[in-house]
């Protein structure tokens, strides 16, 4: 049993939208693909990945650094305890070789791509979906059922609020209950007016989380605090520089509410930090740490080793992204929920061909490995790569 080949492709998902930071109309991925010579129900092993949005796409240091030491490494090196099947935690140890500590920026999003893959394919080699492996192997019962939120309000141009009510409605309309949308790429009042007009829209039929994508100082988090806080919002994000602790400890003074942030941070070492030192508060606080950006599951899985150590539950867990990687780790280990994109980043986000929102939750298929092979639009693409 070994991995004969890591493939890359760069891939578009360029798109007019903006947020407080970025607009997203050069926007890149890598897809990748882990290809092992194991073969299940007459088809080999191939196991995919992709990385999460808001970063670009990682060819170059998978092609020249990771993808070189996971073929470099001697097969049985790679392999669990059993020798029937991949180990994920080796094959990490394996794409780390020789890596200086620290450095945690666009390296950790190229590990994390590959982790992806690699997990694709254990699942798919142990016949099982991934969250019920993960599951099994954490002695835990899996739950299909997951919470999702719906992520949009970008800013866009010619959107006036009236399009963006009707964005909102459409999500209520295709059973989510949580909705999300953007601040801080405009002026406080247009941005309390924006806001105004999605409450009125929603009603009592949903709640509203407003993320200003780490763009404030300190001075416009606090105004901003002051004035969200009269709304009955489901959370407050990533106000500021995401490692600024300091800034972000003290929007806890002025705003009682929940918040949430975490989806910058990129290894455990940084999510020790942010509970060291950024306030967040454990009873009802949201960390949005994205797997897929962050060196992947093996780096998740410290992660939520130190969450444990600081007293956090993992459904205090709700990642950034969007994709089927998390809602599997959400399913197989407890987390709160999953971010979900339900008109954007396409073929990356979304879910599986059928499944369908209900009361703000969608339940998971019994597809093996990550479940990519039920997304027509997706595994099209994914197999164009290797297969």
């Amino acid at each position: 049993m070994r991995i004969v080949d890591v493939c890359e492709i760069t891939k578009p998902i360029a798109s007019p939208i903006r947020n407080a930071y970025i607009d997203f109309s050069k926007m890149t991925t890598s897809l990748v693909a882990v290809v092992t010579d194991v073969e299940r129900d007459g088809r080999r092993v191939v196991g995919y990945g992709f990385n999460s949005n808001g970063r670009y796409g990682q060819g170059g240091l998978i092609r020249e650094r990771f993808r070189g030491r996971i073929l470099e490494a001697e097969p049985a090196s790679l392999l669990n305890e059993a020798g029937d099947n991949l180990d994920p935690h080796k094959i990490w140890a394996a794409m780390m070789t020789n890596e200086k500590p620290g450095g945690h920026g666009e390296r950790s999003v190229a590990v994390g791509t590959l982790d992806m893959a690699i997990w694709d394919a254990v699942a798919k080699i142990a016949g099982q979906p991934l969250f019920r492996l993960l599951a099994e192997q954490h002695g835990r019962d899996a739950d299909p059922r997951v919470f999702v939120y719906a992520a949009g309000g970008y800013y866009y141009p010619g959107k006036d609020d009236g399009a963006l009510r009707a964005e909102m409605r459409g999500y209520l309309d295709r059973g989510y209950n949580v909705v999300k949308m953007k601040i801080g790429g405009a002026p406080i009042a247009d941005d309390q007016r924006r806001i105004e007009a999605v409450l009125a829209e929603i009603g009592s039929d949903a709640r509203l989380a407003v993320d200003a994508n780490g763009r404030f100082d300190l001075e416009t988090g606090i105004a901003y605090a002051k004035m969200l806080r009269q709304y009955p919002l489901f959370w407050y994000e990533e106000v500021g520089d995401p490692l600024d602790y300091a800034l972000q400890a003290a929007l806890s003074e002025f705003y009682s509410g929940p918040m949430a942030t975490g989806e910058n941070l990129f290894s455990h070492q940084d999510a020790r930090n942010l509970l060291r030192y950024g306030g967040m508060r454990p009873d009802r606080d949201f960390l949005q740490f994205d797997c897929a950006l962050s060196y992947g599951l093996v780096e998740y899985l410290r992660t939520l080793d130190v969450l444990k150590q600081f007293g956090w539950s993992p459904s205090r867990c709700i990642p950034h992204g969007g994709h089927q990687m998390s809602l599997n780790i959400a399913a197989g280990l407890g987390l709160g929920g999953n971010e979900s994109y339900p008109d954007l980043f396409r073929p990356y986000g979304g879910f599986p061909d059928g499944v369908k929102v209900e009361n703000g939750h969608i339940t998971m298929p019994d597809l093996p490995g990550i479940g990519f092979e039920g997304k027509s639009d997706l595994i099209k693409v994914m197999r164009e790569l290797a297969e």
